[in-house]
C-alpha cells in the first residue's frame, strides 16, 4: 500500500480510503466490520463518512453509518489510533437536518459533537464541508444556465465562509478535529478558504474531495492544478462513477441489491446512451489487458498526478477485494493511450 501526506498535515494516508456510505442501509455491522478489518489488513488506514450517511439520504438512515463506525470502535478502542478518520457535515438542502439550512459556526460546533458521539470516538482526524452553501447538494448536479453565479452574494458567501472556519478553529483548539477540508467545491471556494485561513492565520483546508472517474473529470486539470501548486489534497469519490464503470449496467441491466436498483440515486450519475457506449469500450480494453472494468477505471484514477487518496465502496467484501487489487496495478503507456481514445470520444459522456 502506498501512502501520501494528506496535504500540508503531518498526516500519511493511504491511496485507499474506505469510502462507508453503503453501510447502514445495503450493509449491515456484520458486512462493516468485515470491510474494516480487511482493509485494515491490506493497509488502508484512511476512512471516509458523513453525518447524511447512510444513503439514499433519507431521516431514517441519517446518522446510521456513523453509528455502525461508532460500535466498532467501542470494541476496538486500542486501534483508534490506526485510523485517520475523515467525516463531514451536511450543506443545505435536507429538510430532516437542521431544517435544511446552511452550514454555520453554530452548526460546526453541535454536528462535530452529534458526530463524536456517534463515531464514539474523541476526536476526527478531518472534518469536511460536504457541500458549500451557494449550492445544493452539488455543482455537478447542474448545467450552464442553472446556477448563476451573479446571483449569489459574494461577500456574504465569504463572511460564511469565515464563520465556519472560526468555528472549526474553535474544535481545532478543543482537540476536537485535527485537521478540516472540502467536498464538492469549486476552484473560487478552495481559493476563498485559502485567502481566509491566511488573512485570519486560522484553520488551512488540508484536502478536498469531489467527483472524479473516467466519466466526469472536469476537475483535470482545473481544480487538481490548483491542489498541486497549493498542497490541498485530491480526494476522488465515485472513481466507479456510482458502480457504472464496473460494466455491471451495460445495455440498461439492473442487478438486484445494486445501488442503481435504488430510483433516489439513478438521476445523478450518468445514465446515458452515451455512457453506454464509453463504458462498453474501457471494459473492452479493460478485459484484453488481463483486468476488470473496475480496475482499470481505479487504476486510472490512481495514477493522475495530484490525487491523493482514492475513496472505494463496496456493497461486498469480493468488490473491495477486487478493487484494492486495482491499486497494486501498474498501467503501461499502451493501456492508457487506449483509454485515452476513448476519453477523446466521450470527454464529458452525460
Amino acid at each position: 500500500m502506498k501512502y501520501s501526506k494528506l496535504g500540508r498535515t503531518d498526516i500519511d494516508v493511504s491511496s485507499v480510503c474506505l469510502g462507508t456510505m453503503t453501510w447502514g442501509k445495503q450493509n449491515t455491522q456484520q458486512d462493516a466490520d468485515q470491510q474494516i478489518e480487511f482493509a485494515l489488513d491490506q493497509g488502508i488506514n484512511f476512512w471516509d463518512t458523513a453525518e447524511m450517511y447512510a444513503v439514499p439520504p433519507t431521516p431514517d438512515t441519517y446518522g446510521k453509518t456513523e453509528s455502525i463506525i461508532g460500535d466498532w470502535f467501542s470494541r476496538h478502542e486500542s486501534r483508534r489510533d490506526e485510523v485517520v478518520l475523515a467525516t463531514k457535515i451536511a450543506g443545505n438542502g435536507l429538510s430532516w437536518v437542521r431544517d435544511g439550512g446552511d452550514v454555520t459556526g453554530e452548526a460546526i460546533v453541535q454536528s462535530v459533537d452529534n458526530s463524536l458521539a456517534r463515531l464514539k470516538t474523541d476526536y476526527i482526524d478531518l472534518y469536511q464541508i460536504h457541500w458549500p452553501n451557494r449550492t445544493s447538494p452539488h455543482f455537478a448536479k447542474h448545467w450552464p444556465g442553472r446556477l448563476r453565479f451573479s446571483d449569489v452574494d459574494t461577500q456574504q458567501q465569504s463572511a460564511g465562509m469565515l464563520e465556519i472556519l472560526q468555528a472549526l478553529d474553535e474544535c481545532v483548539k478543543a482537540g476536537k478535529i485535527r485537521h478540516f477540508g472540502l467536498s464538492n467545491e469549486t476552484p473560487w471556494g478552495v481559493s476563498e478558504y485559502l485567502r481566509l485561513s491566511e488573512k485570519h492565520n486560522l484553520p488551512r483546508v488540508a484536502s478536498i474531495q469531489n467527483e472524479f472517474s473516467l466519466l466526469h473529470a472536469k476537475d483535470w486539470p482545473y481544480l487538481i492544478e490548483g491542489c498541486v501548486r497549493e498542497d490541498v489534497a485530491y480526494l476522488p469519490w465515485s472513481p466507479l462513477a456510482a458502480g457504472a464503470l464496473s460494466g455491471k449496467y451495460i445495455d440498461g441491466a439492473r442487478p438486484q441489491g445494486s445501488r442503481w436498483s435504488y430510483a433516489q440515486r439513478n438521476g445523478l450519475f450518468r445514465d446515458t446512451e452515451a455512457s453506454n457506449l464509453a463504458i462498453k469500450a474501457y471494459k473492452d480494453i479493460a478485459e484484453r489487458n488481463g483486468l476488470t472494468a473496475s480496475q482499470l477505471a481505479l487504476a486510472w484514477v490512481d495514477q493522475v498526478d495530484g490525487v491523493t487518496s482514492t475513496i472505494i465502496g463496496a456493497t461486498t467484501l469480493d468488490q473491495l477485494k477486487e478493487d484494492i487489487k486495482a491499486f497494486e496495478v501498474a498501467l503501461s503507456e499502451q493501456v492508457i493511450s487506449e483509454v485515452a481514445e476513448v476519453f477523446k470520444q466521450y470527454p464529458v459522456p452525460y
